[in-house]
């Protein structure tokens, strides 16, 4: 019963994603310079020839401006509350902790446990992006750095940057993923600056 409904969650996607682009008045050539996937690629997907990932749909969600959630399938209820909806590809464990379109995206991460030295496969695509390590070891490649980060580090960075990240070693990792178009970028300052006393 839940591959059924499953099955047919996905099978609503691609109308979804055509729609998306056509109310955005975008053609398949440039979403795909946007995301990285090729235009057929894109054409099944929109098609329903071909099924959608997390790794297909990750870049979609950000260029279309929605979250993961929207794009599967969240209708507006008014209700404030999110409701996650984890969504599990390759052992990877996404939770969106936010749904309106447009700003800041805000999503939780699980990755599995390294098996073995993984070999990286960097990608890019349009925007900013925001990382900080909850649990775990995170593996960062980012252009020509291979950083490892550990619970309480963080990481920003423009998404046009050849970037990858997986499990550093034999635990999992958590981690939080702030996301925003180019140029909504996410600063923290890690304490207030103090006031000086009037004298």
């Amino acid at each position: 019963m839940e591959d059924d409904a499953l099955d047919r969650t996905l099978e609503a996607v691609g109308p979804r994603l055509r729609a998306l682009r056509q109310q955005r008045e975008t053609t398949l050539a440039e979403l795909s310079a946007a995301t990285g996937i090729s235009v057929s690629t894109l054409s099944r997907l929109e098609s329903g020839s071909r099924k959608p990932t997390l790794e297909l749909l990750l870049p979609l969600a950000r260029a279309h401006g929605v979250t993961l959630d929207e794009l599967v399938d969240a209708p507006e209820t008014g209700d404030p509350r999110i409701h996650l909806r984890p969504v599990r590809r390759n052992g990877m464990t996404m939770l969106p902790l936010s749904r309106h379109a447009g700003g800041i995206q805000a999503y939780k991460l699980v990755l599995p446990a390294a098996s073995g030295r993984r070999e990286p496969t960097p990608q890019t695509h349009e925007g900013y992006e925001w990382l900080y390590v909850l649990n775990g070891r995170l593996r960062l490649v980012l252009g020509e750095h291979d950083l490892v980060l550990s619970p309480g580090e963080a990481a920003e960075f423009d998404t046009r940057l050849p970037h990858w990240f997986g499990a550093a070693d034999t635990e999992p990792v958590e981690f939080l993923s702030l996301f925003g178009r180019q140029g909504e970028r996410a600063h923290l300052r890690a304490r207030p600056k103090s006031r000086q006393e009037p004298r």
